[in-house]
């Protein structure tokens, strides 16, 4: 047995450091927040300030690209391609710009198929106009002669 006692033992302890990273984590988080408040105030704004058709949509674009914005920092920042090579960034960021173009393209294509479906639909023409009175059309929607309308 070795000559010193087994019940007095020194207690190691390690002064906590914060990680090396945490300054530039805080700064994008505060980034973050600032552009998420922003956001928030124009998207009430439009609410509560009664402004006009123009107006609204300009609000609208600068969300936008006030969302875009967010969405390239935390690209950059949390998935760390703000330190690679340019070639890299562009073959993430450019099939991220196609999907969004593709995502605006099917909006705007139903949008289109629902406007020409309406126009086209007799029926719907018909019973969001006048309501149909029982017994005075046809099986085709049209006004059988001789009921009054």
């Amino acid at each position: 047995m070795s000559s010193q006692s087994h019940d007095t033992y020194q207690e190691i302890t390690f002064h906590h450091e914060p990680a090396e990273g945490t300054k530039k984590i805080w700064k994008t988080f505060w980034l973050l927040l600032g552009i998420t408040v922003v956001e928030l105030a124009l998207g009430l704004s439009i609410y509560g300030l009664g402004l006009g058709h123009f107006a609204i949509l300009v609000i609208k674009g600068v969300i936008v690209i006030l969302s875009l914005a967010k969405a390239f920092y935390i690209i950059a920042i949390f998935m760390h391609l703000g330190d690679e090579l340019r070639n890299l960034i562009m073959t993430i960021a450019v099939p991220c710009l196609l999907f969004l173009w593709f995502i605006g393209a099917f909006l705007w294509d139903g949008n289109s198929f629902k406007n020409l479906r309406n126009t086209f639909d007799p029926y719907h023409q018909e019973s969001t106009t006048t309501p149909i009175e029982k017994g005075t059309h046809d099986a085709h929607g049209t006004q059988k002669e001789g009921a009054a309308h």
